[in-house]
């Protein structure tokens, strides 16, 4: 029962991501042609979702809401496999019925935040991927793992993502989640749709690479 808790506390908090940070994205137009707010609004609303959903969710599931996220707790060794797989079962449904309700609202011919290639290049946008979902799970792994942190994680956590959406939007629209990769590319079709593994190994390879980083480093338990 605790464990399906968790489970639906991550489909809510991967709804609300998708249905309010790429809602966002689709109705202030950010796709390059309106300058700098645009982009600056996204970021924002990627970070003040998750600043939101750590402070409701958070003492439920931990509030991943991110595969990577999961990925990277399971190398740590801070969760099962058997709730890794239900966190990311649960993350991609509540990514993609977000997008449902943003397609019922807005309808099909969306972009629906859309993750695309950086100049067309396979390559250059896996390492974008990878260096910052590594980024952004590094800091999570380190705000994380004190628990007199607890009280800022969310913010911490919050203004990381808007950091990476702040410098990653202009070159792939910046993932760092293949939950909300999926879910976008699902309602967005075509090219989204084609090159969405991108957006999904890239992200996974980022966390597991954090993980790996973040157990070389941390200062030893006493």
């Amino acid at each position: 029962m605790e464990s399906f808790k968790k489970y639906i506390a991550e489909f809510i908090g991967t709804f609300v991501l998708v249905f309010a940070a790429c809602g966002t994205a689709v109705v202030v137009g950010c796709n390059g042609a309106e300058g700098n707010a645009a982009y600056l609004m996204t970021a924002l609303a990627f970070g003040l979702v998750i600043v939101a959903m750590a402070y409701s969710i958070g003492n439920v599931s931990g509030c991943h809401i991110n595969p990577a996220v999961s990925i990277a707790m399971l190398v740590s060794k801070k969760m099962s496999v058997k709730d890794f797989c239900g966190y990311v079962v649960a993350q991609c449904i509540g990514g993609i019925a977000g997008a449902g309700v943003l397609a019922v609202l807005l309808g099909m011919n969306q972009s629906f935040g859309a993750n695309g290639l950086y100049n067309d290049s396979i390559g250059k946008s896996i390492l974008v991927e990878v260096v910052l979902t590594c980024i952004f799970v590094l800091a999570i792994l380190g705000v994380t793992s004190k628990p007199e942190f607890s009280n800022v994680a969310g913010l911490v956590i919050g203004l990381s993502l808007t950091l990476v959406h702040i410098i990653g939007i202009a070159f792939t629209g910046t993932s760092v989640n293949p939950a909300r990769s999926l879910a976008s590319a699902v309602f967005a079709g075509g090219a989204a749709l084609s090159n969405v593994w991108v957006f999904i190994v890239a992200p996974l390879i980022g966390g597991v690479l954090a993980a790996l980083i973040w157990m070389a480093i941390k200062p030893s338990e006493k």
